[in-house]
């Protein structure tokens, strides 16, 4: 859908909306509210795998098993669709007690665009055993950046969810260059996180490399793999994003999602291209 048709001041609920076609088949609309540039957002297209996969064992399970979780999403990007309709088929490779998986497929036009392997189960509660601290405060800094003010407004992911970044954590805003690393704070317009949201939360930084120097651009994820590791409390997400090494057109990020808690929910690692024109 389009960002004039938000209909419910809960962009990602209306985003994530699918239609059951039945056995396994499921339609979407990527509009053009969640995008970077001119191409659908990947953190979306994660969402919306998972979706399907989730509402294909829902349809498989017995009676009486527990809703099932996303634990793991594996998806490689093919190619990056468009704003427009989609179709995803979801089809279970093993469904058991405790750990399912189910492989999913999103086409556009009749081309495979991505493909993902979903883990589902059930999350874990209570308190971890072993927690690393995280490394930004709950809340963002009453000096930290609002991109939605931006000169010409908000536009882009600023438009689609509430973000926030440190001060000194994009130095390419500011035609300097420092080590590839970004952070920030995000969370869904008119609604709470939860775990999808988590999900979307480990692709929503801007690339690292744009911190190295050159001209930012587009930086096409190849493969991301995300493991989600808690339901989200209520609030801000703080998320942190490292390169470990970036070597001719390729690059790495290593991503991790803290709730208010101060609670791991997501972890993400990508391999991506240098950033391309627009």
């Amino acid at each position: 859908m389009s960002s004039s048709a938000v209909r419910t001041g809960r962009p990602f609920a209306d985003a994530r909306e699918l239609d059951d076609l039945g056995d396994g088949r499921f339609r979407a609309r990527l509009g053009d509210l969640w995008t970077v540039g001119p191409k659908a957002f990947g953190g979306l297209l994660m969402v919306l795998m998972a979706q399907a996969a989730l509402a294909r064992l829902r349809s498989d399970l017995p009676a009486g098993a527990p809703a099932p979780d996303p634990l793991a999403v594996s998806v490689d990007f093919l190619r990056a669709p468009d704003p427009g309709p989609v179709e995803l088929t979801a089809n279970p490779l093993k469904i058991g007690r405790t750990i399912s998986s189910v492989a999913v497929r999103l086409e556009q036009d009749d081309k495979l665009m991505l493909h993902a392997t979903v883990t589902a189960g059930v999350l874990p509660d209570g308190e971890p055993r072993w927690e690393t601290a995280p490394e930004l405060a709950a809340e963002p800094d009453a000096d930290a950046l609002d991109p939605a003010h931006a000169p010409g407004g908000a536009a882009g992911l600023a438009a689609a969810c509430d973000l926030r970044y440190p001060a000194t954590s994009l130095p390419f805003l500011r035609g300097e260059t420092g080590p590839p690393e970004m952070a920030g704070w995000v969370r869904p317009r008119g609604e709470e996180p939860d775990v999808l949201f988590a999900l979307l939360a480990g692709d929503i930084l801007p690339p690292t490399v744009f911190n190295l120097g050159g001209r930012p651009g587009w930086a096409p994820t190849v493969q991301l793999t995300a493991l989600l590791r808690g339901r989200p409390a209520p609030g801000w997400l703080r998320v942190v994003s490292r390169s470990r090494t970036v070597s001719g057109a390729q690059f790495d990020e290593d991503v991790t999602v803290v709730d208010a808690r101060g609670r791991t929910v997501c972890q993400a690692r990508q391999l991506a291209l240098a950033p391309l024109p627009r």
